[in-house]
């Protein structure tokens, strides 16, 4: 989630204003960039707990330690480190404590994953000597949402108080939830079109390539996404499935139309975060916001609203994928890989959007209901999920294979979707290998995975 805005922004006196801020993400091809972004869940060797903000050797140390090590730059908040810049990367925190790398926009897929290489191996080097892990999981596995020490961000308090009026599981989202997610441009409004349409409707198969989330509590929740479950019962509102990008008239406008009746959340106003939660952003453009009644919303305050959208494919000026659980180094760099291939080479495009072209809004429906729970195991038109991913796979292999950036040794791109070949080849995807070990070596305890799958 994103930290304080930079500012007030220009005043927004027209709906078209809004549209034309989205119209603002095409470009050309040849300046296409991957931005790439993984949380992580921190904790104490010692115990296995999750770190709290101010304890010795806890979230802020971590902070200050990249800081004066690697020399990124310090973002505060009433005081507090929040966040770390550098360049256009960005380390920040989730309401739990969950660590984020947001990446710079990038070329290509190996400057992707020496990105994330060098991160880990920066994160480890302070985390080491603090007696701190850091774990790449959907969900968190053992500790419950009382046990998760809250981060001190202002809008987080705002969302803390609000989420539990519009479902059961917001506070689990924000605390105990990991992703995976990738950021990708468009030329045009088609371009978008097509690609939003292609994410939304594929996003299930994907999510089941990652299921990586089995437990909760300390035992099997009987999903192997259960984060993938969770945002099914955390606000309706701003989460889950889209109709209208299907349908013909999509476009910046309609998304537009959708946003604006999305509730806020909060409103920033001189360094500090005012709840409006509940009032839809139309109020505020409208200058009828209660407590801002008069006032002018502002770009910066729609750019504010925008990363309060949770769908698993976000608009902004370029759209995010946001479906797959956290996982270990070769899952970091394979979802990039994979929608890479996918959405940047026009004809994988083409083969991607025929293959779910004639797919209803049931069977959409029934993929986001059935995925958290059965991973690629679902049966869906006379095919276990597991085939359709290796479809999806080829057609991004073909997609990397075209864009022809090689490494210092010869391999192209597609050395990245290797970990995914696997794991749809065998069927068993890394939520069944952990419930394996848990059910056999680990003795129904879920504390060796902290050992074994810490990064």
């Amino acid at each position: 989630m994103s930290g304080p805005p930079a500012g007030k922004g220009e005043p927004v006196s027209d709906r078209r204003q809004l549209v034309a801020y989205l119209e603002q993400g095409c470009k050309p091809p040849g300046d296409f960039r991957i931005g790439t972004e993984h949380e992580k869940f921190a904790f104490r060797w010692r115990d296995l707990r999750p770190l709290a903000y101010e304890e010795p050797g806890g979230i802020r140390d971590l902070l200050m330690g990249l800081a004066r090590g690697f020399g990124w730059r310090v973002i505060e908040e009433d005081g507090r480190p929040i966040a770390l810049e550098q360049g256009r990367a960005r380390i920040t925190l989730e309401p739990g404590g969950q660590l984020e790398l947001a990446g710079a926009p990038l070329l290509h897929l190996h400057e992707t994953c020496a990105e994330v290489h060098t991160h880990l191996e920066q994160v480890r080097t302070i985390a080491e000597p603090l007696g701190v892990g850091l774990l790449g999981l959907g969900f968190q596995p053992k500790w419950r949402r009382e046990d998760i020490p809250w981060m001190p961000k202002g809008r987080y308090a705002i969302m803390r108080r609000y989420m539990p009026r519009v479902g059961r599981l917001g506070l689990d989202m924000m605390l105990r939830t990991c992703t995976i997610q990738v950021n990708l441009d468009f030329a045009s409004e088609a371009d978008m079109v097509r690609k939003f349409r292609a994410a939304m409707a594929l996003q299930p198969v994907v999510t089941a390539l990652f299921a990586n989330s089995p437990f909760r509590d300390g035992r099997p929740s009987g999903y192997l996404s259960y984060r993938s479950h969770v945002w099914s019962d955390t606000d309706p509102d701003r989460c889950g499935l889209l109709p209208f990008v299907f349908e013909e008239g999509m476009g910046f406008e309609r998304y537009v139309d959708y946003v604006l009746d999305v509730p806020m959340y909060f409103v920033y106003r001189d360094g500090r975060y005012i709840d409006v939660a509940g009032h839809p952003f139309r109020l505020f453009l409208e200058g009828k916001l209660p407590g801002f009644e008069g006032e002018v919303a502002t770009l910066s305050d729609f750019a504010d609203h925008l990363t309060t959208i949770f769908t698993d494919v976000r608009l902004k000026h370029y759209l995010e994928m946001r479906g797959a659980d956290g996982g270990p180094w070769r899952e970091l760099c394979g979802l990039p890989a994979l929608w890479t291939g996918l959405l940047y080479h026009p004809p994988s495009l083409d083969a991607a959007l025929e293959l779910c072209r004639d797919w209803t809004l049931e069977d959409h429906r029934y993929l986001r209901r059935e995925v958290p729970r059965r991973a690629l195991a679902v049966r869906f038109r006379g095919r276990t999920l597991r085939e359709w991913a290796l479809d999806l796979l080829e057609i991004a292999s073909a997609g990397l294979k075209a864009r022809s950036y090689t490494d210092l040794d010869g391999n192209d791109e597609r050395q990245y979707l290797a970990r995914l070949f696997e794991i749809a080849q065998s069927g068993r995807t890394p939520a069944e290998e952990k419930l394996e070990r848990y059910h056999g070596p680990w003795r129904e305890s879920v504390d060796p995975l902290f050992r074994e799958y810490a990064y």
